[in-house]
C-alpha cells in the first residue's frame, strides 16, 4: 500500500513542478524548497511505526501544502486531499468521511483550480481504498498461510512421530521373533541333533563287537534324525504365517497405532473369509485405510472412525466412516484421487459419501 501511495504523491510533485515551470514563476526556489520539505515529510512518515508520529506529520504535511497554496503556488493544494485521507483512515474507517473530508476545501480554494482539485480528491480516495483493500486481503493471506505451515510441521511431525514409533516395532518384533525361534531351534532340533550323534557314535563303537546293538542305535539314530528334519519343517512353516494373518495383523497395527496418537476413537470389524484376499489386495487395503484415517484426523471433526472389512461372495468391501460433520460438496483431494488410481489399478472401485458424517469404500473384485 504504501509504495501506491508514495508513488502517487511522486506523480503530483512532478505534475506541480511542470506547471510551475510552464507558467514560468520567478520564484522557482521557493518551489523546490517546498517539493524538498513536503517530500522530506511525507518520506518520513513511513519511516515511523508509531500511530501518533505519523499523524503528527501527516499534519505537518497538510499545513505545508496549505502554506503553499498562499505564498508559493496555488496549484499545491493538489497535495492536501491524500495526506487528508491517510490522517483520516487513522481515525475513522467510514469511507464516506474519507470522501467528504478532502473534498471541504473544495469550497474556499481558487475557482480555476475546483475542477482538477476534486478529480485529485477523488482519485486519491480511490487509490488509498483500493490499496488498503488489497494489502488487508494480502495479509489475511500471508496469516492463512502461516496457519497452513504451522499445521504442515505438525502433521509432519506427527507423521515422522508414527515413523519412529512403527519402525521401532517392527525391530522389537524381528527381536523377539529371532529370540523365539533361536530358544526353538535349542529346546527341539539341538536336542534331537545330539541324540542322533550320541546314538550315532555307539553303534561305530559297537560295530564291530556287537553287531545287532549297533544296528540298533544306527536305527535310532535315525529315527530321531527323521524327528529333527520334521522340527525343522514345521519351524519353517510356522515362521511364514498366512497372508491374511499378515494383512489383518497390519490393519490391526495401524489402528492401535491411530489410537495411542490421536483422540479419536477407531473401530476395527472384520468378516467373511479372508483367506481369499491376496498379498497386493491387503497392500491397496493397508494404504486406502491409512489415506482415509489421515483425512478423518485433518478435516471430519470426528470423535470416532469405524472400519469394515466384509468379504461377500464376489467383491471385498472395507468401508472407513466417521461420526464428523461431513460436507455438502465433495471435492476429491490428491488423496482421495490417489485412493481411485490404486484401486483402479485391480479393477476396483472407490465410493465416496458425505450423507452421515464421511465415509469411502473400497470395493476390489475377488479373484475367480
Amino acid at each position: 500500500m504504501e509504495f501506491w501511495i508514495i508513488f502517487t504523491k511522486l506523480t503530483l510533485i512532478l505534475y506541480i513542478a511542470f506547471q510551475s515551470v510552464q507558467a514560468h514563476i520567478s520564484h522557482i526556489s521557493w518551489i523546490v524548497l517546498t517539493i524538498l520539505l513536503y517530500f522530506c515529510v511525507n518520506i518520513t512518515v513511513y519511516l515511523f511505526k508509531n500511530s501518533i508520529i505519523k499523524q503528527l506529520l501527516l499534519i505537518l504535511s497538510m499545513g505545508l501544502s496549505i502554506w503553499a497554496y498562499f505564498v508559493v503556488n496555488p496549484v499545491f493544494s493538489l497535495l492536501f486531499p491524500l495526506s487528508m485521507v491517510e490522517l483520516a483512515a487513522g481515525l475513522t474507517e467510514k469511507k464516506w468521511v474519507l470522501l467528504i473530508l478532502p473534498l471541504v476545501p473544495i469550497l474556499y480554494i481558487d475557482e480555476m483550480l475546483r475542477p482538477l482539485y476534486g478529480l485529485v480528491a477523488i482519485l486519491s480516495f480511490m487509490i488509498f481504498t483500493f490499496t488498503s483493500t488489497y494489502s488487508r486481503i494480502c495479509l489475511k493471506n500471508e496469516a492463512s498461510l502461516d496457519a497452513m505451515r504451522k499445521k504442515l510441521q505438525k502433521v509432519t511431525k506427527d507423521l515422522n512421530e508414527n515413523t519412529e514409533y512403527i519402525r521401532q516395532s517392527e525391530y522389537t518384533f524381528k527381536l523377539e521373533e529371532r529370540n523365539r525361534i533361536s530358544q526353538e531351534i535349542h529346546d527341539k532340533i539341538g536336542h534331537s541333533m545330539t541324540g542322533a550323534l550320541f546314538q550315532m557314535e555307539a553303534a561305530k563303537r559297537l560295530m564291530e563287537t556287537n553287531q545287532p546293538k549297533a544296528t540298533e542305535l544306527l536305527q535310532n539314530a535315525i529315527h530321531i534324525s527323521k524327528d529333527g528334519i520334521e522340527n525343522i519343517r514345521m519351524t519353517l512353516k510356522n515362521m511364514k504365517p498366512p497372508t491374511e494373518q499378515v494383512g489383518i495383523h497390519r490393519l490391526k497395527l495401524l489402528v492401535e497405532n491411530f489410537n495411542t496418537k490421536q483422540s479419536i476413537k477407531t473401530l476395527l470389524t472384520h468378516e467373511g473369509n479372508l483367506d481369499i484376499i491376496t498379498s497386493i489386495q491387503w497392500k491397496i487395503i493397508h494404504e486406502n485405510v491409512m489415506e482415509a484415517l489421515t483425512n478423518a484426523m485433518k478435516y471430519s471433526h470426528a470423535s470416532q472412525v469405524s472400519i469394515d472389512l466384509k468379504v461377500l461372495n464376489k467383491i471385498i468391501r472395507i468401508e472407513v466412516r466417521d461420526n464428523g460433520a461431513g460436507t455438502d460438496t465433495i471435492k476429491k483431494g490428491l488423496g482421495i484421487i490417489g485412493m481411485e488410481e490404486r484401486t483402479a489399478a485391480l479393477n476396483g472401485k472407490i465410493i465416496v459419501d458425505s450423507s452421515h458424517g464421511f465415509s469411502v469404500t473400497t470395493l476390489l473384485p475377488i479373484p475367480s
